[in-house]
């Protein structure tokens, strides 16, 4: 027994030391972070000058004084509602297409994951000024539907059209969460199919009333995922709009990095840092809190 209990004590210390490495990655680089934000979020930290500790002003002037973070949630909140929704959207209709045993079906999974890979790069973000300028391709397909008069639309410069432009961009990039779908897709027994063509279930039919059912776990996963995305997002606006026209597309994050790198204040940018994750974690709860009315596990 002693032996045994020797042993077990040995290899407890051995997992311990494994798992040493990883603790301290943790502790350094998300736990430090986390808790010196809040810690700054507290304090007038300008990046020259002493320090000041202000309590709560900093989270006081944001909701009563701050117009640019009232526009940049307004924009925030307009990507999120219709990007995370398309996004999803998408990605399901795709995935439900390549689930099929199609020719060549390999070489189309491959290349709709492809943008998801690319991300909000400078190529890309290139790419998608010159596809969206005024003179640019996307202007002259419209084109051919309206009888002849030629669209105009400034999609990166008019504040109408530019967060759409950015959503664009977003939908185009469903390639990992159209690989999740399909995985999901693939994991439907064939044999739950092959009951509801035989009680005469259309195709659409079993996809709304079994396929849908069955892999609403993964949906939410999806919906959770890209919310949580979509409300960090940076790159496409900094890259491709610079956060305009009129601050159309000057979302929170694009915001924060502006107040800490380009003014230096990190204690202002930690309390908006705190506020972006108190409004993801209000939404994703009223996500998780949704899921019990139309998420199904299997027991």
């Amino acid at each position: 027994m002693k032996n045994k209990a020797k042993g077990k004590k040995k290899l407890n210390i051995v997992v311990a030391l494994m798992l040493l490495p990883w603790i301290i990655g943790f502790l350094i680089f998300k736990v430090y972070p986390i808790v010196i934000s809040f810690i700054y979020s507290l304090q007038n930290y300008p990046i020259l000058g002493a320090r000041t500790f202000v309590g709560l002003d900093n989270y006081v002037r944001i909701f009563t004084k701050d117009d640019t973070f009232r526009a940049a949630f307004v924009a925030t909140m307009k990507y999120v509602l219709f990007g995370a929704p398309s996004v999803v959207i998408v990605a399901f209709i795709v995935a439900a297409i390549l689930n099929f045993k199609l020719k060549g079906v390999n070489f189309f999974r491959t290349a709709y994951y492809i943008p998801s890979i690319l991300g909000g790069n400078v190529a890309v973000s290139i790419l998608w000024v010159m596809l969206f300028d005024v003179h640019g391709p996307v202007n002259t397909v419209l084109s051919i539907f309206t009888f002849g008069n030629e669209v105009t639309i400034n999609w990166a410069k008019d504040p109408t059209f530019a967060v759409i432009t950015l959503i664009i961009l977003k939908t185009w990039q469903f390639g990992s969460t159209m690989l999740i779908f399909l995985s999901a897709l693939q994991g439907v027994s064939a044999s739950v199919y092959e009951a509801a063509e035989i009680d005469g279930a259309s195709k659409f039919r079993q996809l709304i009333s079994i396929t849908v059912p069955i892999i609403t776990p993964v949906i939410l996963f999806n919906m959770i995922n890209v919310l949580v995305k979509a409300f960090q997002e940076f790159n496409s606006a900094y890259l491709i709009t610079k956060g305009g026209p009129n601050n159309a597309t000057y979302f929170l994050n694009l915001y924060i990095y502006d107040q800490a790198f380009q003014r230096g204040n990190y204690g202002y940018a930690s309390a908006l840092t705190w506020i972006l994750l108190a409004i993801i974690g209000v939404f994703t709860v009223i996500i998780f809190k949704s899921s019990n009315k139309w998420v199904y596990y299997n027991d």
